[in-house]
């Protein structure tokens, strides 16, 4: 049960962060269906990070070890950031359609990741050409162990990431301007609101968020991570939980967590006698959020309210 514990709240951490990003992007009128491309991007420069840094886990002190997860997480949200202009460039800017350039991304992200870290590793070795980055010893600088449990820091800045954004939403002029960007443009346009900044704005939050859900999502449990592999559909598992939780961040916060239960039961199933008794193959598991996924969204998205501009490109000229 310890495990499970452990993988659910670093699982739900991944699924909160990364909804919290889709979540602040269409509150301010942006369609984010590139948030998986931004996760193995955000996933990538922790990575590279974890990899050139010198760090030794044996001599580390404190100080190092919080070094080290403040450049990681810095790493992840840079390049997050970053690639998330590519949709804002185009969706705001161009008014190209969100749906389509989203999708691209997600396509590009893996295979961008994939072909800078195959051609490192073959620059460094011509017999290597594997799209894997080891990182077992800088990882260990932001697990922190209590007994048999392993609690990621990551899980830590979730949650605290999590009251930041509820404040951020709800209790300051910013997120009253956000959220009226994608609620009616026009009208915050009228009353001075700048609509272009406040949605590269929610935009940008999102590469935040993602890139930073990129890089817990490839230290859950192992040391290395084949970037060929991306990060398994979770930006769209993290898509049906922002849905599921209705754009509030509370209830996507409690939404996270239950698809992170059923996502910790593949790593932990052999370890709870009744389910190991019952035989059902691995692959059961790891296909069970996603089939919860679409039965909970077949039920309540009929009931789900979106920010109405949403997936609109927003023209200064139309009142």
């Amino acid at each position: 049960m310890v495990l499970l514990l452990q993988y659910t709240l670093i699982f739900a951490a991944v699924l909160l962060l990364v909804a919290l990003g889709g979540c602040f992007s269409e509150h301010a009128g942006v369609i984010n269906i590139g948030l998986e491309g931004i996760m193995v991007m955000g996933a990538l420069g922790g990575a590279l990070v974890m990899r050139f840094l010198p760090y030794d886990a044996s001599t580390a002190t404190l100080a190092t070890r919080f070094g080290m997860f403040g450049l990681v997480a810095l790493a992840s949200v840079a390049v997050g950031m970053i690639y998330s202009l590519l949709l804002a460039v185009a969706s705001i800017n161009f008014k190209a359609d969100q749906t389509i350039v989203g999708t691209a991304m997600n396509l590009l992200g893996t295979a961008a990741a994939t072909v800078i870290v195959k051609s490192m590793n073959t620059a460094a070795n011509p017999d290597d050409h594997s799209s894997e980055i080891q990182y077992g010893g800088p990882k260990s600088a932001f697990i922190s162990k209590f007994g048999t449990f392993e609690l990621n820091w990551f899980v830590i800045l979730a949650a605290v990431l999590l009251v930041v954004s509820i404040i951020v939403l709800y209790k300051t002029r910013f997120g009253l301007r956000l959220r009226a960007c994608g609620e009616h443009p026009q009208a915050a346009d009228s009353v001075g609101i700048n609509v272009f900044k406040m949605r590269y704005a929610g935009v940008l939050i999102s590469g935040f968020l993602g890139g930073l859900g990129g890089i817990t999502y490839i230290t859950v449990g192992v040391s290395l991570w084949k970037f060929e592999n991306g990060v398994a559909g979770f930006g769209f598992l993290a898509l049906a939980v922002m849905i599921f939780g209705a754009w509030d961040p509370i209830k996507i916060a409690g939404a996270a967590i239950l698809f992170g239960l059923f996502r910790a039961l593949g790593n932990v199933h052999a370890g709870i006698p009744f389910l190991a008794s019952m035989e059902i193959p691995p692959a059961v598991y790891n296909m069970l959020p996603y089939i919860v996924s679409l039965i909970v969204l077949a039920f309540t998205s009929k009931k789900s309210r979106a920010p109405k501009a949403e997936g609109i490109p927003y023209d200064k000229g139309q009142r």
